[in-house]
């Protein structure tokens, strides 16, 4: 049986600020999931102000009546909620005034895939805020590539063949697949680039899925700043792929990933509880949130709060000590980003302003 899980995530309003998402948005979405006959489970949460859609079904990718079903959600609650009380930024991840049969292009972020169910298929879902689709990058290669996070890669003959990765150039639309670990080297000599070329999905040598990401540029869609594209990514675990715990390690480590206060610098990537995916220290730092869960028979089963363990807490002091060392730059790279990727900011405006200045 052919099983498929969407994530459709999207900022509806953020309450107050950019901070969170206020519950009523939250228990609403649910409610509406939960009378659906179009899909068979779902499972509602929210990373910062992002509003989180994971629903499991048969219908396949890019699907319209689940792409409609989210779609649905993020305008009704919008026009119900969000803009009724005030939220900061109501609908910002709207940016088309009517379904068009695909929410890609649209504004919110999609990572979808569809798999034959085996005898047993853990899923892990990430969620983030304040950052951009390739923070990825770094924890994907470390899942599927690097021997010292993932000991499978050497002791596992399921795992030994390696995997293949899927890279979006962003600037061109084009992909390319290059397979770990014969082109490695290859391989990082893009993805190290994260805000031009994005892993969207990783494969087994059998081309079995493995992962997905959400790499929809929200900013470029836009034309200007509407905030970092808050990315999501799907990952299957065990039998053939690393296990769970292979999966949460990268995250053990709070790298540095661009976006923070007004998608405009380089901050510590912090995995958190769902609990704790509130953006407040100067709209952040970046967060993190994993959901776990068992798929069985298109349904979500035992879902887990996998960052809520003190396993974790040695990451998050790290992380409050970078944010410290990282601030204390103010406007200066490299905390803020570099002139390149502030195109899409509110940078352009103060140039304008400036350039009949310049002599």
């Amino acid at each position: 049986m052919k099983t498929s899980v969407s994530v459709i995530k999207a900022d509806i309003g953020g309450c107050p600020g950019h901070s969170t998402c206020n519950q009523k948005l939250i228990d609403n979405a649910k409610k509406i999931l939960k009378k659906s006959r179009v899909i068979n489970d779902s499972y509602v949460t929210h990373c910062g102000d992002d509003l989180e859609l994971i629903m499991t079904h048969g219908k396949g990718v890019n699907n319209k009546e689940i792409h409609k079903l989210a779609w649905n959600v993020f305008e009704g609650l919008t026009d119900k909620i969000s803009k009724k009380e005030k939220y900061y930024g109501a609908g910002q991840d709207l940016l088309k005034s009517a379904f068009s049969g695909n929410v890609k292009g649209m504004g919110p972020g999609v990572a979808e895939m569809e798999f034959e169910e085996r005898k047993s298929d853990p899923v892990l879902v990430f969620m983030a805020d304040k950052t951009e689709s390739g923070a990825w990058n770094l924890p994907l290669y470390k899942i599927f590539a690097d021997p010292f996070n993932t000991a499978g890669l050497v002791i596992d003959p399921h795992m030994h063949d390696g995997f293949i990765f899927e890279v979006l150039d962003a600037r061109t639309g084009k992909t390319v697949n290059l397979t770990s670990p014969e082109e490695i080297y290859d391989l990082l000599a893009l993805i190290g680039s994260p805000s031009r070329y994005i892993i969207k999905a990783v494969y087994s040598k059998k081309k079995d899925i493995a992962s997905v990401t959400s790499t929809q540029k929200l900013s470029q869609m836009a034309g200007r700043y509407v905030g970092k594209d808050d990315p999501v990514m799907v990952c299957r675990a065990q039998s053939g792929f690393p296990a769970v715990g292979e999966v949460l390690e990268p995250f053990a480590f709070p790298f540095l990933v661009s976006g923070w206060m007004r998608g405009s610098h380089n901050g510590p990537f912090t995995p958190v509880s769902q609990g704790n995916a509130r953006c407040t220290r100067f709209d952040g730092p970046p967060r993190v949130i994993g959901v776990g869960f068992q798929v069985t028979n298109r349904k979500i089963i035992g879902h887990q709060d996998l960052f809520d363990d003190p396993a974790f807490d040695l990451a998050r002091q790290k992380s409050g000590e970078t944010a410290d060392y990282m601030r204390r730059h103010g406007p200066f790279q490299p905390h803020r980003l570099p002139d390149d990727e502030m195109e899409y900011t509110t940078m352009p405006a103060v140039m304008k302003k400036l350039r009949g200045k310049f002599k």
